[in-house]
């Protein structure tokens, strides 16, 4: 089978089950201006399969922007440094229950099944290649270059401003999707000893870092995840003179706890939980933390000039001259640069897009019954707390209504609904719960347009000379 094979078994798998399903959604305008249905911000894969879904169900007002180039959306060719993908090859992703859409299939169209049993791990670079034949195959609409520069609420609905090649453009939707992927609502979380340093001496990971500049040079990494692993080991890959790993804990956790209940029950579940447990899986899940893959710690430590500090905490950090002080709970050293492989946060304070709706989202630590042996400034207490439909809800009933209008398909929705919009295993699950969710919400908001239509509707289906009438009754 080749790919141009694959292409038309698709056309004729979506053919068989009726799909996309045929527009429904009454158009809307307000006053002279066209209303778009859903604009989804982000086109990697969250934002790809959430599009994907809404056109499988006849919603095709709807379209992405991402502000990457076309075929770099995502971390897989920007921050994302490892080899291979972490998740196991078998797992569907994005191919919303279509067998012909999975990166298997794509895969061994190419190179046959041989390859494909030999495959261990995903290539990253294959993964993205992947994602652009999905965009192209399902004909996804995407804005490259395009930037959300402003959300805000304009009467029923929402202003969207965007800053593209053309310059600045203003729409108004019905439905916006945060399909923004592992930064969520917020940014890069670093200690706050380094956030008024000198940007030449530190990068988040998640930055865009010039490995090459760090030739013969000093390094230093903090944190003890995958991404610091990663980091590490391009850093040495592309010659640093040493690298220093320095890891709060006395040792790397070595089992990754979700895996133990990884389950269809699982992702389906989750989001039905009572909050109290919620949050003790996932603040379990937190402080037991997730193991780098072996293959990531050995990536660095066949390097001899890679150094694992174990129960060293990065206390402080000050520009000494032309070097880098650090600061840590074992002493005191020099280096050249810094990368905080730290995580991310959802206190939107990077997201000046957001910023006229951010002071009304409900987190989790607004919520009355939210324990108090949680920080609240910590990652699950800035967490939003969502509706069903992956909906802000407003901190002050009544103070933003638009909120209901507005869906967090990214990493930020982990505690209210699972892991469902950020990670590969489980994506296509949450587009179509959001999808459906987003479905529903139209109908039901149209109901007088549908209404009109269930009663202007005249395509008879008799004739009327199917039947002769009987001249008299029985008996």
């Amino acid at each position: 089978m080749s790919l141009t094979d694959l292409e038309r078994r698709l056309a004729e798998d979506l053919d068989y089950l009726d799909l996309p399903a045929a527009s429904w959604v009454p158009p809307r305008r307000a006053g002279d201006e066209p209303v778009t249905d859903v604009l989804i911000v982000g086109a990697g894969m969250c934002g790809l399969a959430a599009l994907a879904e809404l056109r499988m169900l006849g919603i095709d007002k709807a379209f992405a922007v991402d502000a990457a180039p076309e075929g770099f959306e995502g971390p897989w060719e920007t921050f994302a440094r490892m080899r291979t993908l972490r998740s196991p090859k078998t797992l569907t992703g994005p191919a919303l229950d279509l067998p012909a859409l999975t990166f298997r299939a794509w895969f061994t169209a190419q190179w046959g099944a041989g390859a494909w049993d030999r495959l261990g791990k995903i290539p990253k670079d294959q993964w993205m290649d992947y994602l652009r034949w999905y965009r192209r195959v399902l004909a996804l609409p995407v804005r490259n270059d395009t930037r959300l520069t402003d959300l805000r609420a304009e009467g029923p609905y929402l202003r969207v401003t965007l800053q593209g090649p053309d310059g600045e453009s203003r729409l108004l939707a019905r439905r916006v999707v945060l399909a923004t992927g592992r930064s969520g609502l917020g940014g890069g979380a670093a200690p706050a000893c380094l956030e008024t340093l000198d940007p030449r001496f530190w990068a988040h990971s998640a930055d865009d870092i010039d490995f090459e500049a760090l030739r013969g040079r000093d390094v230093v990494v903090v944190g003890a995840g995958a991404s610091a692993m990663d980091n590490a080991a391009t850093a040495l890959e592309a010659g640093a003179a040493r690298v220093d790993l320095l890891i709060r804990r006395d040792t790397l956790p070595a089992v990754n706890k979700l895996t133990g209940i990884g389950s269809p029950g699982t992702v389906h579940g989750l989001a039905h939980l009572p909050d109290d447990w919620k949050l003790k899986i996932h603040s379990y899940a937190m402080a037991e933390q997730v193991p780098p893959p072996s293959h990531s710690v050995r990536r660095v430590s066949e390097h001899a000039n890679a150094q694992f500090h174990f129960g060293c905490a990065l206390t402080g950090a000050e520009v000494e001259g032309k070097r880098l002080r650090v600061d840590t709970s074992r002493g005191s050293f020099a280096t050249d640069f810094l990368i905080a492989a730290t995580g991310f946060r959802n206190d939107f304070a990077d997201r000046a897009e957001l910023s006229a709706i951010a002071p009304h989202v409900l987190s989790w630590a607004d919520r009355p019954d939210f324990p108090d042996s949680l920080p609240a400034q910590g990652p699950l207490g800035q967490s939003p707390y969502l509706a069903a439909d992956f909906t802000f809800l407003e901190k002050i009933p009544g103070s933003c209504p638009a909120l209901a209008r507005i869906h967090c398909f990214n990493d930020a929705a982990m505690l209210s609904h699972g892991k469902v919009s950020g990670d590969i295993p489980a994506v296509s699950t949450g587009a179509k719960r959001l999808g459906r969710a987003i479905a529903a919400a139209f109908f039901c908001e149209d109901r007088a347009a549908q209404f009109d239509r269930l009663r202007a509707f005249d395509t008879a289906e008799l004739a009327g000379d199917e039947w002769t009438p009987a001249p008299r009754l029985p008996g």
